[in-house]
């Protein structure tokens, strides 16, 4: 996949269509993403600090590789209004091969030097 780099999808949680919107242009931006997709927001219930909470909430998944996971992490708890956003990643364990080498190429590392 993707010359080699693991694709993943990463699922994050975002307060609202704004907060996410503001993440997911950062990511692609920032070469994080390769793309970044928004649906429809939705409700949350959730156990916090040994409360039950029932909350709106936007979503946002992400394309990108596992090589830059962990840099995208880091940039979505920094732009994140959450104490704890939900940030998973999912494998693309199949897919089309050139889309997945479209994704490797929006997020490839920049070179050393």
């Amino acid at each position: 996949m993707a010359d080699g780099e693991e694709v993943l999808f990463v699922y994050v949680t975002a307060a609202d269509a704004a907060e996410a919107g503001r993440i997911g242009r950062a990511l692609v931006e920032e070469g994080l993403a390769a793309c970044v997709n928004l649906p429809a927001p939705h409700t949350a219930i959730y156990r916090w600090e040994g409360a039950v909470a029932e909350e709106p909430e936007q979503a946002l998944i992400a394309k990108t590789t596992a090589a830059r996971f962990d840099e995208l992490v880091r940039r979505v708890r920094a732009l994140s209004s959450y104490e704890l956003p939900c940030i998973v990643a999912l494998p693309a364990v199949a897919g089309d091969a050139a889309f997945l080498a479209w994704v490797g190429m929006q997020v490839r590392l920049p070179p050393s030097g």
